[in-house]
């Protein structure tokens, strides 16, 4: 697979997409034409915040603070699903409309994930707070096997101005 321009790390659209995500690319897909599954275990965070800021950062043209948004959500529900559900693969999809973006983590259990209290001293159990704090719309769908857990985020008036959206 050739290199794609897009911005890299300084948002200079003449730098080529960095190696890493290319090869992830070309091992899963692109999650907005289509759900890719990647490998449930310690490395789906980084592939799929690697494929998530792929796609808003360069395929979407979005911007990169948008991205790094996006990467955080995604691997906090990916994590979840790493971490509580025993699956072998996990599903992201990842939608662009006029005024929102948005992803979906698919996993085969049908436990509800939830929001549960936590103190300063505890080191895990943030991740659905996040979701909820810098998400605009979060959810779940329980599907036959399984359920889909999914947040959408506004687009920025100035993307979608420049967008012409």
């Amino acid at each position: 697979m050739a290199a794609a321009p897009g911005p890299a790390e300084d948002d200079d659209p003449s730098q080529p997409v960095q190696p890493e995500v290319l090869r992830a690319l070309a091992a899963f897909g692109n999650p907005a034409v289509g759900q890719v599954c990647v490998p449930s275990g310690p490395r789906a965070g980084r592939t799929v915040r690697r494929l998530a800021g792929w796609v808003v950062a360069h395929h979407w043209a979005l911007g990169e603070d948008l991205a790094d948004t996006v990467c955080l959500l995604v691997s906090e529900l990916v994590g979840n699903a790493v971490r509580h559900t025993g699956a072998r693969t996990i599903g992201l999809r990842m939608v662009c409309c006029p005024a929102w973006i948005g992803a979906e983590v698919r996993d085969p259990s049908r436990a509800m994930p939830c929001i549960v209290p936590t103190r300063s001293f505890h080191t895990t159990g943030r991740g659905l707070l996040l979701v909820d704090t810098l998400a605009d719309r979060w959810g779940v769908n329980i599907e036959p096997r399984g359920k889909i857990v999914w947040f959408q985020c506004a687009l920025p008036q100035e993307v979608i101005q420049r967008k012409g959206i």
